[in-house]
């Protein structure tokens, strides 16, 4: 029997105030209801699910690289602002060679310009991008689903 597939959920720079923040564009839930119903999904799935953020770069670079030696086989990663800004946070998933995917609460391309660029689209096994909070649901179901355990 194999070892289930282990999934990290990365929540960049003020993430922590979804359900406050711009509710007119972020919505009215919480991180905390959206790591709760994200843990819930990977569960259903049999996964090892764990959620991580920080407004701090070199705390989500750190987490980055300790999830190479953690063994986990996918990322989830809402960078935030630093979607925009961060070479830091490209590097260390480049480094680690784990497949990620990139999420975002709102659709950045219908706002404002400097939002259209990231340091991590190109290198990103999938985007989703618009959804609101369920994007989170379906970025953790498709790491569970289709991504693969990696080899030790």
């Amino acid at each position: 029997m194999s070892s289930p597939i282990s999934v990290l959920l990365i929540n960049g720079p003020n993430l922590n105030l979804l359900g406050t923040r711009e509710p007119h564009i972020y919505g009215y839930e919480t991180l905390q209801n959206v790591v709760d119903n994200a843990e819930k999904i990977a569960k259903e799935q049999d996964a090892v699910f764990t959620a991580f953020q920080s407004s701090h770069e070199g705390a989500i670079v750190d987490r980055i690289h300790q999830a190479k030696k953690d063994g986990v086989d996918g990322i989830v990663i809402n960078p935030g602002a630093y979607t925009h800004t961060s070479v830091a946070i490209r590097d260390a998933l480049l480094g680690v060679e784990i497949p990620f995917i990139e999420l975002h609460v709102s659709n950045p391309h219908t706002r404002e310009e400097f939002r259209h660029k990231s340091f991590l689209v190109d290198k990103a096994v999938a985007v989703i991008a618009g959804f609101g909070t369920k994007g989170y649901e379906y970025a953790i179901l498709h790491v569970c689903t289709q991504f693969k355990k990696r080899q030790q």
